[in-house]
């Protein structure tokens, strides 16, 4: 028995999510119908995150166990072979510890927000980015999410469908820059709440129009309550970008 550790990019439009469910297709599905193709076996594959619908995945980190003696690179292009014609891409593919789990050997996750910010609508990002056609000072965002850094209670950042234990987590770093008509919010943590990069960049926007200042964002932190900030962002514009172990 031999534990694979495989780095997966996706677009998430396509599923309902990383997690395998009975009310449409799903990454995990995709994935282990690969493996069961490629090699007869039956399988659980574990992520480091999981995504919700329409989130896309730049370097998501998965493994499992596979009896079948292979090489990595064969592992890979085996799958990405049968994964065809599903928008999933397994980047990489490597022999790990038998100790190592894609989610509980995580030391850090990062993901990126990605705002397309000008008068024209989408045509090619369409259901990869928010379309925001307002302006926004991304310069103004960045200093006011600086308050978010560190360890807080983020239950006004959380979704009433999370199932974490705490609301309590510590964010390493947020940064928001601007690369022409698009602004990118890239978050990095050891681990996050259910819906809290969309919630932010929802709420950051507000910062972005000029509606809320600074301290606005920090009474909304402080006030522990979903209904003291702003929208939830759509999920297209989300990416698991890396994991660090």
């Amino acid at each position: 028995m031999t534990r694979y550790k495989l780095v997966v990019e996706y677009d998430g439009a396509g599923f309902v999510g990383w997690q395998r469910q009975d009310n449409g297709p799903s990454v995990q599905a995709a994935i282990e119908r690969a493996i069961e193709g490629f090699c007869g076996e039956s399988v659980t594959v574990h992520a480091a995150g999981r995504t919700d619908t329409g989130v896309h995945a730049l370097g998501q980190v998965v493994s499992f166990d596979l009896v079948k003696e292979t090489t990595a690179d064969t592992l890979r292009d085996a799958l990405n072979a049968h994964l065809r014609p599903a928008a999933v891409a397994v980047l990489s593919a490597a022999r790990v510890d038998a100790d190592f789990h894609a989610r509980f050997s995580a030391k850090g996750r990062a993901y990126l927000y990605r705002i397309v910010n000008r008068r024209a609508p989408l045509a090619l990002d369409r259901g990869r980015a928010w379309f925001v056609p307002v302006p926004l000072d991304a310069a103004a965002m960045h200093e006011a999410a600086q308050v978010l850094v560190g360890k807080h209670d983020f239950s006004s950042f959380r979704s009433s469908e999370c199932q974490a234990k705490s609301p309590v987590k510590t964010l390493d770093a947020i940064e928001v820059a601007r690369d022409g008509e698009e602004i990118r919010i890239t978050l990095r943590a050891r681990s996050f709440l259910h819906n809290q990069v969309r919630i932010l960049a929802g709420t950051l926007k507000l910062v972005g129009e000029g509606k809320w200042t600074r301290a606005d964002l920090e009474a909304a932190l402080n006030a522990r309550d979903r209904a003291a900030t702003g929208q939830t962002a759509p999920p297209g514009g989300l990416y698991f970008l890396r994991v660090e172990y």
